[in-house]
């Protein structure tokens, strides 16, 4: 019988074409190859989202790139795709299907995706982000498909810049990176954790034009304490309690490295949801060495010190004036405090110190005062003042007699009827900020807020909450929400090449932000913005970072460009679709 080889076949079983490379011929037992083609076109095309535009190809590109008979017939532009996906989503019932059918689309066709959030910011900003990235966290394991980041694990020690050279994309401008000890106020979801560095970087993409080639989401897996996570089947992390010490340590100095060894040294790198004890140690270990961002304590002192700036026309009084109380003493509140601090010693000249006075905080155990120094963490020490002990909040509002009551504890609803009635009743408009998320940690709602004030509170939350109508008045409370500032600074760093991050780019930022609030945001009670042109005032922000960067000589791409917001405008990614040749 005449011999025949695996090139003489025409076809294989059940009709399939020619097996080439031994795919369907090769056991179980036997490797192969995973080949891919350098150019896509054809069903390649198809399923790669950077250049997928799905009904949106041309009649000519589907003769040019194989694509006749693949899709149907009709010719749709991204305006009408844009329509219909948006109605697909308004279908679903509950946030986190809209969730993963937006999740599904960016899998799929990239530039759509981006398209759909830029031009629906305020209805889908909830959906990618705060409050349903949390839940989307929360059940990570059972709805994960397939991997947008890179998840690095204690496994990886010694091989981390390979693993990031596995990384398709070698031009990385910026990366999200989280060890998921403190998901929001979600507390530990280990490897789940990997929603954030991706749901922030659709912002920065989004909201701030940083192109999403150039973003690199990053989750460092070093255990989990949550004892349910380690006992769910489904759960995608490693099963271990956590690395502490110099175990935990090594490994992120070993990232820390690589990071700036593979992307050289103007990749940002933000680090996002630690735990208070490693978020400031990280910080404070390499924001001389490495070009660092922590969002939960820089970025969301930033957005409120904007709300803070801005309310000054609501008060008819400047921020030295005012004496601030915060309900939580972590990352969040002594973050805010300091660059309060640091506003205010700028603004009348004094020392940080002296400003320091004006600032109160409440931890779990009351208020912080001299009298339990000893006691304190490193990073609470500066806040505490000389008072008399007091245990609880409302204690607190009684003592020091607050004008600007901050939420950041993560405690639902500790701003009680009582609280809100004792702050209306020392101010003529108290200022209540709720940061805490997603809603069901906010530290009282929006309704809540304006009832118990009779309609004079300035209020602004980290959740979004509906306008609220009192006594023949409608309110639009302003979501403090940090995608105000951090795609906008993070734009700013790499439009100016800067090198490192100082807290003057802080102030720039914030003070870019309270800038564009206008007098229609003042007359319904808002203290910032509408989001609907967020891609504006990131712009904006941008040039007021990249211009501190400048001046602080902090900037490496000279020469400095003339028009800086111009600049910024022109540097952002567009989604438009583009043609092909």
């Amino acid at each position: 019988m005449e011999k025949v080889t695996n090139s003489d076949l025409k076809s294989s079983v059940n009709g399939g074409v020619v097996d080439v490379y031994g795919e369907d011929s090769a056991t179980i037992e036997h490797n192969i190859t995973p080949w891919s083609l350098s150019v896509s076109s054809g069903y390649s095309l198809l399923r790669d989202p950077r250049y997928n535009k799905g009904l949106a190809f041309t009649e000519k590109e589907r003769d040019t790139h194989y694509l006749r008979g693949l899709l149907p017939p009709v010719v749709l532009d991204q305006k009408l795709q844009e329509k219909r996906l948006l109605n697909n989503i308004r279908q679903y019932q509950f946030p986190l299907q809209k969730y993963m059918a937006l999740t599904e689309l960016q899998e799929r066709n990239e530039r759509l995706f981006y398209k759909l959030l830029i031009d629906n910011v305020e209805e889908l900003l909830p959906i990618v982000y705060t409050p349903t990235v949390g839940e989307a966290c929360q059940k990570f394991g059972s709805i994960f498909r397939r991997p947008q980041g890179l998840f690095i694990s204690l496994k990886d020690k010694g091989k981390i810049l390979d693993v990031l050279k596995n990384w398709p994309e070698r031009n990385i401008q910026v990366i999200v990176v989280t060890d998921g000890e403190r998901i929001l106020g979600l507390g530990d979801l280990g490897c789940q954790g990997m929603g954030i560095p991706v749901g922030k970087l659709a912002l920065y993409s989004a909201l701030g034009g940083v192109r999403p080639s150039a973003c690199l989401p990053v989750t460092i897996d070093v255990g989990t304490n949550n004892e349910k996570l380690l006992n769910d089947e489904f759960y995608i992390g490693l099963r271990q309690k956590r690395a502490t010490g110099q175990e935990y340590s090594e490994l992120l100095h070993e990232f820390m490295s690589a990071v700036k060894q593979n992307y050289g040294e103007n990749i940002l790198i933000q680090f996002e949801d630690f735990a208070n004890h490693n978020a400031f140690e990280l910080l404070a270990k390499y924001r001389d060495t490495h070009l660092v961002f922590n969002d939960d304590i820089q970025g969301t002192a930033s957005v409120v010190l904007a709300g803070l700036v801005s309310a000054q026309k609501l008060t008819n009084s400047p921020l030295a004036e005012h004496t601030f109380l915060f309900l939580g003493a972590g990352e969040a509140g002594t973050g805010i405090a300091e660059l309060i601090a640091l506003y205010i010693s700028k603004q009348m000249n004094a020392s940080v110190e002296e400003s320091r006075k004006k600032i109160w905080l409440v931890d779990s155990k009351g208020l912080i005062v001299n009298s339990r120094k000893d006691s304190l963490q490193d990073f609470k020490k500066p806040w505490a003042h000389e008072h008399e002990p007091v245990k609880d909040l409302l204690g607190a509002i009684k003592a020091i007699n607050p004008t600007v009551l901050i939420g950041s504890a993560g405690i639902g609803r500790a701003f009680t009827k009582e609280v809100i009635e004792a702050m209306s009743s020392i101010n003529e408009r108290p200022l209540i900020m709720a940061l805490s998320n997603p809603t069901t940690q906010s530290e009282c709602t929006a309704e809540e807020a304006y009832t118990w004030s009779k309609g004079r509170a300035i209020f602004a939350s980290g959740s979004p909450f509906d306008p609220v109508e009192y006594e023949g008045n409608v309110f639009v409370s302003t979501q403090a929400n940090n995608a105000y500032i951090f795609p906008g600074f993070g734009l700013g760093l790499v439009i100016s090449g800067a090198i490192r991050v100082h807290d003057d780019m802080l102030l720039a930022a914030a003070e870019a932000l309270a800038g564009q609030v206008s007098k229609e945001n003042y007359d319904k009670g808002m203290i910032y913005p509408s989001f609907s042109s967020i891609r504006k005032i990131s712009a904006h922000i941008a040039a007021n970072v990249a211009a501190k960067a400048y001046e602080l000589g902090l900037a490496g791409r000279l020469p400095r460009p003339k028009d800086i917001v111009k600049c910024a405008e022109s540097s952002m990614y567009s989604p438009t679709y583009r043609l092909y040749r």
